[in-house]
């Protein structure tokens, strides 16, 4: 089939997902129209249970974002200017715009090559006398290495937050992600395994004070009304959003599956066509003409928000224009490292400093591995991958 027949294969298909979901959706948003309480509310506090429990966690706080979950986790530790909070440059920017933005200063340390996780055995030298909290991100759906993290917080007493943006219903040596840190942050970003119909967050802690004073943080600081005792700010979770993710949060586990299912096919559609020299990923060497896989690490549940390849840094602008030209999505995460973002360069980092994050800015392209992919629509995109590589020189 020639690419102007070849029909489409985006990166991620939410109409086919709203598509099975449309009559409960409609009924839920319905009902909070009925109720006509769309601020925080039953639907929210039932949400809340209900993650906090699927994250095996004792509470869950909703919230307005991903990014805002990580913000009011950082106000709730109090976080003040001049304290140091260590994290990986390599992740999205609400990771380190959150430390900053309270004044705070990021410390990175590289990345595990294989995980693309914080390397947990580089966090002990990068602690100070200033340094107040460790910030794992486990990224692309995978959790970081929490058990050795949290014994390095443990002996130095730091508090942990876990990023799992990406990575609801992760698990690592059987606990769930944010079940481990202090506190957990989730994004329901559309795009994420559970996605809201727009913005939404959550925070998960097994503190009951911690969880209280989430709540009054959320709501400008004040409890009752109009009698502050914090400076919060507006972080409330919408209750059409809840209702929205609660229905989803039925599906979730089956999503998963298929998810796990299309990383193992891509897996042996790969090594069929000889592109990989190793299907599990435990090498990320890259040649001309292959590509390296996601490595699952033994005794986590990859829950693959992201199915992430490596290619040669001289031919990913190349495999991304042949995918385009054959309408198949794809995307950097992340191009930059945070080191290295402008905005960032008073904290002094320069290129060099963190190579296996800059060496995965430059090499890595997730591939579409939705729940509703196809075998047919898997088999077009390895296609295209083999048929750029064996014309690469």
């Amino acid at each position: 089939m020639s690419p102007d027949q070849q029909s489409p294969v985006p990166l991620l298909d939410l109409k086919a997902q709203y598509e099975r979901l449309r009559g409960e959706i409609e009924a839920a948003i319905h009902g909070v129209v009925e109720a006509q309480k769309f601020i925080l509310g039953p639907e929210v506090e039932s949400l809340e249970r209900e993650i906090a429990q699927y994250c095996q966690c004792g509470f869950a706080v909703g919230v307005s974002s991903g990014t805002d979950a990580l913000l009011i986790a950082m106000m709730a530790i109090d976080l003040k200017p001049g304290d140091e909070v260590i994290t990986t440059p390599y992740t999205f920017f609400a990771t380190v715009g959150s430390i900053v933005r309270l004044g705070a200063k990021p410390v990175f340390v590289d990345i595990d090559p294989f995980s693309y996780n914080i390397a947990s055995e580089r966090i002990e030298a990068a602690i100070s006398e200033k340094t107040r909290a460790i910030v794992p991100v486990h990224l692309y759906g995978q959790m970081a290495e929490m058990d050795p993290i949290i014994e390095t917080a443990r002996r130095h007493d730091l508090l942990v937050i876990e990023d799992a943006a990406q990575a609801i219903g992760a698990e690592y040596r059987d606990r769930r992600a944010g079940s481990i840190g202090h506190l957990g942050c989730f994004s329901f970003f559309p795009s994420k395994n559970l996605g809201a119909f727009g913005d939404g967050g959550m925070v998960t802690t097994n503190d009951a004070k911690m969880a209280d004073r989430l709540k009054v943080l959320r709501n400008h600081g004040y409890r009752p009304k109009y009698y502050n005792k914090l400076v919060g700010g507006n972080f409330r979770l919408d209750a059409i959003q809840a209702a929205v993710l609660r229905v989803k949060l039925k599906y979730l586990h089956g999503w998963t599956c298929a998810r796990q299912e299309n990383a193992a096919r891509y897996r042996q559609l790969f090594l069929e066509r000889g592109l990989t020299s190793d299907p599990n990923g435990k090498s990320q060497a890259v040649t001309s003409k292959t590509v390296a896989l996601p490595f699952a690490q033994d005794g986590r549940r990859h829950i693959y928000n992201q199915f992430v390849v490596r290619i040669h840094e001289d031919q990913r602008r190349a495999l991304i224009d042949t995918l385009k030209q054959r309408l198949i999505g794809c995307e950097i995460y992340y191009p930059v490292p945070l080191h290295l973002q402008a905005c960032f360069t008073e904290l002094g980092y320069q290129r060099g400093d963190f190579p296996a994050s800059e060496l995965a800015a430059n090499q890595t392209l997730a591939l579409p591995v939705y729940p509703e992919l196809s075998h047919s629509q898997q088999q077009t995109v390895v296609d295209a991958v083999a048929e750029y590589l064996s014309q690469a020189e």
